[in-house]
């Protein structure tokens, strides 16, 4: 696979670089944000590894500013900002992972390959009850009628279609969908699955998330 690097510390640059290519990766690098975001938009990626700090442009502006425009390739954010605050804002602001350093390769590389794995030929379209999410176009419908979601309400959908049928509980939902594996004692499960269901349910039909009293949620199967 093709990755796009863009840190700008020259050590880290380099240990990430060898463990890429060590695995048979191409790699592509760059130091500054701004000519980083432009070799993303312009060059043919399957991953992106971005820093949170970067000169020209930081991490965070230039993953934004790539979806915004409609760039949906798998990044990864790596970075010293290991606050559950600053990794709900790296996820929330459009990256598919975020690794905190000091790191060990092996997780990097596994953190890699999970999030091209779609592109590498999973199963590209989930479909439950009257959804349909194109995983690779990142498009979300229902009843054919399309859904416009942000980068967190997606992965938290995804989650919930791959689970149709099934009761997911809050901790399920903190651990695979925001990365954090202890409750954080805030209402961010509940305030994006509230904004989910109002863009879900808006009139194209009853809802398709259950509210399972105690336990935790359930995306109808059919």
């Amino acid at each position: 696979m093709k990755i796009l690097l863009i840190e700008d510390d020259g050590e880290t640059a380099e240990g990430v670089t060898h463990a890429l290519r060590a695995n048979g990766h191409e790699v592509d690098t760059s130091a500054n944000g701004r000519e980083g975001a432009a070799r993303a938009r312009a060059g043919d990626y399957a991953a992106l590894i971005v820093d949170r700090m970067l000169p020209g442009l930081d991490g965070l502006s230039l993953v934004k500013g790539l979806r915004a425009d409609g760039i949906r390739t798998p990044i990864l954010f790596l970075t010293t900002m290991s606050g559950i605050d600053d990794r709900v804002e790296g996820l929330e602001g459009g990256a598919d992972d975020y690794l905190t350093k000091p790191f060990a390769a092996p997780e990097l590389l596994a953190r890699v390959n999970a999030i091209t794995r779609r592109a590498d030929g999973e199963k590209a379209v989930l479909k439950a009850a009257e959804l349909e999410m194109n995983l690779i176009r990142r498009t979300v419908s229902r009843a054919g009628h399309a859904v416009d979601l942000q980068a967190q309400e997606f992965k938290l959908l995804e989650y919930l279609m791959r689970n149709a049928g099934k009761v997911v509980t809050r901790a399920m939902l903190l651990e695979h969908v925001w990365e954090l594996h202890f409750d954080p004692r805030t209402n961010i499960v509940e305030t994006h699955m509230s904004r989910l269901r109002a863009k879900l349910d808006c009139g194209l039909g009853g809802e398709v998330i259950r509210t399972i009293r105690g336990t935790g949620y359930s995306l109808r199967a059919h």
